[in-house]
């Protein structure tokens, strides 16, 4: 917990003195709409400048060559600290062009961007806090997933990641460096597109619900020695492992010839995730290839610790413990996997439709398989790729690579001409399985010696070869905690279910740093556990009937900073909370036909409902998420809903959502409300209620693929769209 304490303090020397020193440039006081030209240094202080809605009108522009900015800690504000992160706007900070441009101990708070360089060459960005920027709510809940929080970072050929926000957003910017600069609790740290030798070190960009750092298009750049644990989203422990796509580092279309080293990149959704790119899996050219990943931290992710695809690459002494998989290779070529740990993994190693790879000297320790290599005879008929290369599971050298505890060591499918030279086994329940595989030769020869054989190992900054250990970068994944705000960071208190949310009683947990709790005031609560502790407790609480309770406990410990970005040195309260009107819905289930189809016999379809249903249950909520129906009598496609209930709130004004995939409709006292009658992806629907007893009726219809619908009842106007994409 030192490191916590540590980091406040550090976090709050940067905000009082700034850490490039005082400067003799001219001070001058922010303003919207300044244009910068030359050197200066910001006069102190806090300034509430929002920005337009708009990525071309920045708060500040920065413009020309030889420019020192030096904002010596003063304070940027875009929105008020109440507001809520998803409603930040435009760009606080935006650099045009220029030659040798500096930015400097800036602190940045409230918008979609904080800082944008576009065309500049030799940019410095240097003691820098972009934390607390623009970040979308989540829908996930601790039972399942919601489709709609899935991102796709596919295509940036337009600007298209520019509405996911960043702290950093580099577009063309060549050469330069990034050190010590922070973002945590926002969407993304950094982003980069169409940029080259760049140096990225010592900078934190944890905890964000998308990327720590991503790249497209961008080459020759060196990332060393950063902390980008916890970029994670589409996670609940014992529930559901799916990452979303969200990864601590991104690399994508043709992002080639980086460096990464010495990262702790932790807890991610991918530790690593690299993919080729569109025109790759068209045309089979190009790549995101000769990248080197030396001396990472992969560890404790959701999905994969290194997911890198369709790309020759090279992945020296990393380690991945606890993940699903270690790597993830699919379509992989003359890559080398050398010098590895994994441990504890489902598979270490995975690679589909690889050639000419090389699995050489890793340790895989406790690993239910560590290394799976396979072919499938079908490949997907819309994809270029097999097209113009070849896609065959063939010649691979798995040499002096150590095996311990594993239930599986080399599983291979519809692969030929395997090398597997001095490897060494202990506790393996099967070392070899193969299947549709020739080809195979096992002796005790290497061809290869050591780590030197394969690369130069990259020169390590001021702090050696070690990657910036913290706490909660050793924890498992349990310590993953993803809310509706993104994944916790651990520096306030926090109380989470410790199994589902609809238990009852419920058991909730106390996170955070060390100190005690007392209760500090509750509602609609029957009966609670305990009313002090210490952080670590479980408290048991037993709600009232009706769905509408909370819970507030208040902390004293070591100093805190809240999700929003405020610091408390004494007393700090926190809650958790439930608003879910007590409803039992009647629902009827039906199965339709081309003759009943709801999209084009609306008339038919209606008969269908008054018709006997295939299956009739009375339910308190309406929550529905599958691939495959978890109801047993349901088929997987072409199935429909009609649910019918009364609802009574209390004086007020609330919002009732829906998320369907596909069609849904809704009425509200005999009045249609929400008509979104198509086939859709997972979407978002609101209407605004007032207090009172309410009709519902609601209509619901899957065609096929996933199957995702919920209604949610809201206090207040809620409007969240969601992730982009």
């Amino acid at each position: 917990m030192k490191y916590f304490i540590f980091e406040l303090l550090f976090l709050s020397a940067i905000i009082s003195d700034g850490i490039a020193g005082k400067s003799d440039s001219p001070r001058i006081s922010l303003t919207q709409g300044l244009v910068i030209t030359s050197s200066t240094t910001i006069e102190k202080g806090v300034y509430h400048l929002p920005a337009p809605d708009s990525m071309t009108s920045p708060v500040i522009t920065i413009r020309g060559d030889n420019i020192t900015v030096d904002f010596s800690g003063a304070v940027l504000r875009g929105m008020r600290d109440d507001a809520d992160p998803d409603s930040a706007r435009g760009i606080a900070i935006r650099i045009e062009g220029g030659r040798d441009v500096k930015l400097l101990n800036a602190v940045i708070r409230g918008y979609k961007i904080a800082i944008l360089a576009k065309g500049t060459k030799d940019l410095e960005l240097t003691g820098n806090d972009v934390s607390f920027n623009w970040k979308p709510r989540l829908f996930s809940v601790i039972e399942h997933e919601s489709l709609i929080d899935w991102l796709s970072f596919h295509h940036n050929e337009q600007g298209e990641w520019l509405r996911y926000g960043a702290g950093i957003y580099l577009d063309s910017v060549s050469g330069g460096t990034l050190r010590d600069n922070r973002c945590v609790q926002g969407m993304n740290g950094l982003l980069m597109t169409r940029c080259d030798h760049l140096t990225i070190n010592d900078n934190d960009f944890s905890f964000n619900s998308g990327l720590g750092i991503g790249l497209y298009r961008s080459t020759d750049n060196s990332i060393i020695h950063n902390r980008l644990d916890y970029n994670v989203r589409g996670y609940s422990h014992r529930f559901y492992a799916r990452g979303q796509d969200s990864a601590d580092l991104l690399f994508f279309e043709q992002s080639s010839r980086n460096t990464v080293a010495y990262n702790s990149a932790t807890h991610g959704g991918d530790g690593f995730f690299l993919w080729a790119g569109q025109t790759t899996m068209d045309s089979g050219s190009g790549g995101a290839n000769d990248n080197l990943l030396y001396g990472n931290d992969f560890s404790y992710s959701p999905a994969n610790g290194i997911e890198a695809t369709f790309s020759r690459n090279t992945f020296v002494e990393n380690i991945m413990k606890g993940c699903e998989y270690g790597i993830w290779g699919g379509y992989s070529y003359e890559s080398k996997i050398v010098g590895n740990t994994f441990e504890r993994n489902r598979t270490g190693v995975a690679i589909e439709h690889g050639q000419d790879n090389t699995i050489f000297g890793n340790t895989f320790d406790g690993d239910s398989t560590a290394i799976s290599l396979w072919a499938t005879p079908i490949q997907p008929s819309d994809w270029g790729y097999p097209k113009h290369r070849d896609t065959q599971s063939r010649d691979y050298q798995i040499e002096k690579n150590s095996f311990v505890g594993n239930r599986r060591g080399v599983k291979a499918v519809n692969t030929s001409h395997l090398h597997l030279g001095r490897n060494s086994w202990a506790r393996v329940d099967t070392q070899t399985i193969f299947r549709d595989t020739s080809h195979i030769r096992e002796d005790t020869v290497s061809q290869l010696d050591a780590v030197s054989d394969f690369i130069k190992i990259p020169e390590p900054d001021s702090h050696g070869r070690e990657y910036p250990k913290s706490l909660v970068s050793a924890f498992d994944r349990s310590g993953i905690i993803v809310d509706e705000w993104g994944p916790y960071d651990y520096q306030s208190p926090k109380l989470w279910p410790a199994d589902s949310s609809h238990s009852f009683p419920l058991r909730l947990r106390t996170l955070g740093p060390p100190g005690k709790w007392s209760v500090a005031a509750k509602r609609g609560i029957r009966e609670l556990s305990n009313s002090s502790g210490k952080i670590g407790d479980i408290v048991v609480v037993s709600p009232d009937p009706g769905g509408d309770w909370n819970l507030t406990l208040e902390y004293r410990g070591s100093p805190t900073t809240s999700p929003e970005g405020k610091h408390a040195s004494k007393a700090y309260r926190f809650s958790y909370s439930r608003f879910e009107p007590a409803i039992d819905w009647d629902v009827k289930f039906f199965v339709w036909n081309d003759s009943t189809d709801p999209r084009t016999k609306n008339d038919e379809f209606q008969k269908l409902l008054r018709a006997q249903p295939l299956l009739a249950q009375r339910t308190p909520r309406l929550d529905y998420e599958w691939y495959r129906p978890q109801i047993r009598e349901l088929p997987l496609e072409r199935f429909a809903l009609e649910a019918n209930g009364n609802v009574t709130l209390s004086p007020g004004t609330y919002t009732l959502r829906t998320i369907s995939d596909d069609g849904v409709r809704v009425w509200v006292d005999d009045s249609l409300v929400i008509d979104n009658w198509s086939q859709h992806g997972s979407t978002l629907d609101y209407v605004s209620l007032s207090g009172g007893t309410h009709r519902l009726r609601v209509q619901f219809f899957q065609v096929d693929g996933w199957t995702e619908f919920r209604l949610d009842f809201l206090r207040g106007i809620q409007r969240s769209a969601g992730s982009p994409g």
